[in-house]
C-alpha cells in the first residue's frame, strides 16, 4: 500500500509556496483570502462554540462544527477550536464517541437542544479529521485520543460490506429500509481525511474505503452529464436512482469534485465529468439525473468555487509546467483565482464551500 501524506497544514503550504515564487512576493502582515473570509464567517456563524445554520432554521449540526474546527486550525486559530470543540463535546458528543447530528435552539442551550441523536458519519469524520490536525499543530494528545476514539467507533458501526462493496454508512441507522438496499451518500467521503486517518493509524481500513469511494463514484454516472447523486441506493444490481432520497445533483454531490482534488493520491479521472459540466455558459444549481431537468438559477457561491478551485488546477488539456507556476503563485498569493468571497448575503453552507476552496488552492501543487 502507498504511504499515505496527511494534508499539509496551512502554515507549510504558505511557506513551500514562498520559496518557489521567491520572498519578495510574500507579505506576512497582509492576511490572506482565506484569513479575512475565517474572520468573516466567525463573524457572521460562529456563537458561543456553535456554527449556526443560517439557512436552516439557525440550527447547529456536526458538520458545520467539523468544518469550523477544520477552518480554525488552518487559520491557526487556536481559541475558536478549543471554544467549537468544548462545544461539540458538551452538546453533540455521545457516549460511543461519535456525534448526535442536529442541534435545534432552545432556552437551555446544552444537550437537551438536541432533537436528533443520530449521527451524521461524514460530521463523525470532519471532527475527527479536524482533532488529528489540531493534535499535531499544537501538541494536545487529548485531542488525537478523542479523534481516534472517533475513528474506532466509525470504524464498527458505520463502515460495513454491502453488495460487494465497502461501504460508510450515513448514520448509525435509519438508512437501510431493508435487507436489498442501502442508501448512500457520496460526499461523506472526505477523501483528505480518509488519507490522513491512514497515515495517523496505518489501519488499512482507511485506504480500503478511499478505494472503496473512487469505485463508487465512478460507477454512480447518471444523466446527460454522468454525475453523481446526493443520495444513491446501492443494492445487488449496482447503483440506482430507485427509492434515493434524492436523484438530483446539488448541495451533497458538488462537495465531491472538491474532495478528490484536495486529496493527495486521487484519480484525477474522476474530475473529467465535472469538468464537463461545468464547461456550460449558465450552469445550474441542480440537476435532476433521472429526467436530466434542472433548477432555473446557477450556482451559487459556494458552487462556484468549487469549480473556479477544481477548474484552475485539474482543467485538461493544460500545459502542466505552466499549470504549476501558476499553482506556486496562487498559493503563495491566494488572490490569483477568482474566488468568490463570504460577505453578509452568504449562507453558512456556501460560505464553508468558499473556504473549503481556498484550502484546496493552499496544498502543494497538483500532480500530473
Amino acid at each position: 500500500m502507498a504511504t499515505i501524506t496527511p494534508y499539509p497544514r496551512l502554515k507549510n503550504a504558505l511557506l513551500a509556496a514562498c520559496v518557489a515564487v521567491g520572498l519578495s512576493h510574500c507579505t506576512p502582515q497582509e492576511p490572506s483570502p482565506f484569513q479575512d473570509d475565517w474572520q468573516h464567517y466567525k463573524a457572521r456563524f460562529l456563537q458561543h462554540g456553535r456554527v449556526v445554520d443560517t439557512a436552516n432554521q439557525d440550527i447547529s449540526h456536526s458538520e458545520g462544527q467539523g468544518y469550523g474546527m477544520l477552518f480554525a486550525v488552518h487559520a491557526q486559530d487556536k481559541s475558536a477550536f478549543r471554544q467549537l470543540w468544548q462545544w461539540t463535546q458538551a452538546v453533540l458528543a455521545r457516549d460511543d464517541h461519535l456525534y448526535s447530528w442536529k442541534y435545534q435552539p432552545c432556552p437551555s442551550r446544552d444537550k437537551a437542544c438536541v432533537s436528533d441523536s443520530n449521527n451524521a458519519s461524514d460530521g463523525d469524520i470532519l471532527i475527527a479529521w479536524a482533532l488529528l490536525l489540531a493534535a499535531e499543530q499544537w501538541q494536545e494528545p487529548d485531542w488525537q485520543q478523542a479523534a481516534l476514539q472517533t475513528l474506532n467507533a466509525v470504524k464498527s458501526k458505520l463502515i460495513t460490506r454491502r453488495f460487494g462493496h465497502l461501504i460508510l454508512l450515513p448514520a448509525e441507522y435509519g438508512f437501510e429500509p431493508d435487507k436489498a438496499r442501502v442508501q448512500l451518500n457520496l460526499s461523506y467521503w472526505v477523501f483528505p481525511a480518509l488519507e490522513q486517518f491512514s497515515q495517523q493509524t496505518q489501519d488499512p481500513i482507511w485506504h480500503q474505503l478511499y478505494l472503496s469511494g473512487e469505485q463508487l463514484i465512478e460507477l454512480a454516472q447518471f444523466g446527460q452529464w454522468h454525475l453523481p447523486p446526493d443520495w444513491v441506493m446501492l443494492t445487488e444490481q449496482g447503483l440506482t436512482l430507485e427509492g434515493a432520497l434524492s436523484p438530483d445533483y446539488a448541495y451533497n454531490a458538488c462537495r465531491i469534485p472538491l474532495y478528490i482534488a484536495m486529496s493527495d493520491h486521487g484519480d484525477r479521472a474522476l474530475l473529467t465529468p465535472f469538468l464537463n459540466f461545468w464547461q456550460q455558459d449558465k450552469v445550474p444549481g441542480t440537476v435532476n439525473l433521472s429526467d436530466n431537468s434542472h433548477a432555473d438559477y446557477t450556482m451559487n457561491s459556494g458552487m462556484q468555487s468549487i469549480a473556479t478551485s477544481v477548474q484552475h488546477r485539474y482543467q485538461p488539456h493544460h500545459n502542466h509546467r505552466d499549470s504549476q507556476a501558476q499553482a506556486s503563485k496562487s498559493n503563495a498569493e491566494n488572490s490569483g483565482v477568482p474566488l468568490p468571497s463570504i460577505d453578509s448575503a452568504s449562507d453558512y453552507y456556501s460560505a464553508s464551500l468558499i473556504l473549503l476552496s481556498q484550502l484546496s488552492l493552499l496544498k502543494e501543487n497538483p500532480k500530473s
